[in-house]
């Protein structure tokens, strides 16, 4: 979008548009609240907030990690019912950040950004919903996450089945499960959570697993009125408890990145918690993984094992080979009638923004700057695409700690990038290429002895095509936190500020000469 003749004079502007309302796009506006800056829209695909705390809500839905980490260091919740939050509660926690900070008159709900084009004239991004409506911003901050786009493998014959299909993030609720023939592919984080929901509903329940998931028992509980009670009386003990879940889960990462083979410790236990549960040898022995524990990500349930001992249960590991009208044949020759396909088959974090999403500088679609998986520098910015942040951007993703820690340390980043820009009165900033190609190269060197790239396995953190890990960081959350604590300034090529609206002047047209900061 390089012709000031095709720029849209009537587009609605924002400073900032905040693209999603998870915990990264709300966290950011939030933060901006907060430091008195008004000037942004949040835009949000669905009639709600809460990113995928609202679009997953299948059966079991909750979260991995503990509540009390799993939220807002500046916004602290005493009132979380359980250890592990199940999928309402993190949602209304979301929407009462969103009612508290005042946000409903700065979000646009129903409003799907399709395309974000870099004006190089104006030097500001162009945005176009899915109405067709444009805006225009100087800064984009993409809240859009990388578990947001379902991951449904291509299996021949999946659209002449006549019965009902749909991935767990789409779940049917309208569709009645009870006493059906259900098949489901897929035994990931999301599947071990609704397989045992739906095993008391199904008449049948077929199981299609191809790589058996090491799970540990799930340490959830109910936390007492009188808990709830104490943390809300005596926030600095929140605090301190927030710090020790924190530490305990931090302490993991010494077997993910340090010491790959310490793993062999938590596989010891891992294997005698499924004799505990798992009588039957054969089916232990389909449900015993045959990789290094931490290769693919470690799952908690305290019900999955039983459910799948069930008499309704049938666990599968011949792969499928097609799918007819009303079954499905697996690759043994077995035909199985079912009337309902779910998959739990996740999502596509290395390939996060489907191709004609985002253009750049010269028109590059972003998928082509990343010809070998996402990249960026600190995961939050691209070379050829200035003045667009990524939260949870390129490996930000854990395998041992809470998100939301690595999203705040982003948007303090990007908070004290904008204040840079502001303070200097400049327009535009960009990560310098060679600045960003050392930072990945380093990146990727320390990822290339830890258990997610040597663990033997195949698994979502590694780009499909490439083989590069694009998803996880390599290390101790701190060091994350550490590395943005501070604006970096030397990393980036900055613009002199100009109108960055063409209602402003239509008449001038704005150096590109580079400053230095």
């Amino acid at each position: 979008m390089n012709s000031a003749a095709t720029h849209p004079q009537s587009a609605e502007h924002c400073k900032i548009a905040i693209i999603g309302t998870g915990f990264s796009g709300l966290g950011m506006a939030m933060r901006l609240k907060q430091a008195q800056e008004d000037d942004f829209l949040l835009f949000e695909k669905d009639q709600g907030v809460g990113g995928t705390w609202r679009v997953n809500n299948y059966p079991g839905c909750a979260c991995d990690v503990q509540s009390h980490l799993y939220s807002y260091s500046f916004e602290p919740n005493p009132k979380w019912n359980r250890m592990f939050a199940t999928q309402p509660e993190i949602k209304g926690y979301l929407e009462h950040c969103w009612s508290k900070y005042g946000l409903q008159s700065q979000t646009r709900l129903g409003c799907a950004i399709e395309r974000l084009d870099w004006d190089e004239q104006h030097e500001h991004w162009l945005l176009t919903d899915q109405h067709g409506k444009r805006y225009t911003a100087q800064f984009v901050v993409s809240g859009m996450g990388a578990l947001s786009t379902p991951s449904i493998p291509a299996i021949k014959g999946l659209d002449i089945f006549n019965g009902e299909i749909f991935h767990s993030q789409q779940w049917n609720h309208d569709y009645p499960l009870s006493g059906k023939r259900v098949a489901v592919v897929g035994t990931g984080a999301s599947a071990i959570q609704f397989v045992p929901h739906l095993q008391k509903l199904a008449g049948s329940l077929h199981l299609y697993q191809r790589t058996a998931p090491w799970i540990l028992p799930k340490p959830d509980r109910q936390i007492s009125v009188r808990e709830r009670e104490r943390f809300q009386r005596y926030p600095f003990l929140q605090k301190l408890w927030r710090g020790f879940i924190y530490s305990l889960l931090e302490s993991r990462v010494i077997g993910f990145a340090l010491l790959p083979k310490s793993m062999s410790l938590a596989q010891k236990f891992a294997l005698w918690y499924l004799k505990k549960q798992v009588q039957d040898p054969l089916l232990r022995a389909k449900l015993t993984p045959d990789y290094l524990m931490g290769c693919k990500r470690v799952l908690m349930s305290n019900d999955y094992y039983p459910a799948l001992t069930q008499t309704n249960v049938e666990v599968i590991t011949d792969g499928i080979d097609e799918i007819l009208p009303d079954a499905i044949r697996a690759q043994d020759g077995t035909v199985r009638q079912v009337d309902a396909i779910i998959f739990g088959t996740g999502f596509t974090p290395s390939d996060p923004i489907p191709r004609g999403a985002i253009f750049g500088r010269n028109g590059v679609d972003l998928t082509d700057a990343w010809p070998e998986g996402p990249r960026a520098y600190k995961g939050t910015m691209t070379s050829g695409f200035p003045n667009l942040f990524l939260l949870m951007g390129p490996n930000t993703g854990l395998g041992h700690n809470s998100m939301v820690y690595m999203i705040e340390s982003q948007i303090n980043y990007v908070l004290k990038a904008l204040q840079q820009l502001d303070r200097l009165d400049l327009q535009s900033l960009e990560v310098k290429q060679h600045v960003e190609e050392a930072f990945n190269h380093t990146l990727q060197g320390s990822l290339s002895n830890t258990v997610w790239n040597a663990g033997g396995c195949q698994s979502w953190y590694l780009h499909p095509v490439s083989g590069r890990n694009c998803t996880i960081w390599p290390g101790f959350t701190w060091r994350y936190r550490l590395l943005t604590h501070n604006f970096d300034a030397p990393a980036y090529h900055y613009s002199r500020k100009h109108p960055v609206h063409p209602a402003q002047s239509q008449a001038i047209t704005p150096s590109r000469k580079e400053v230095s900061v």
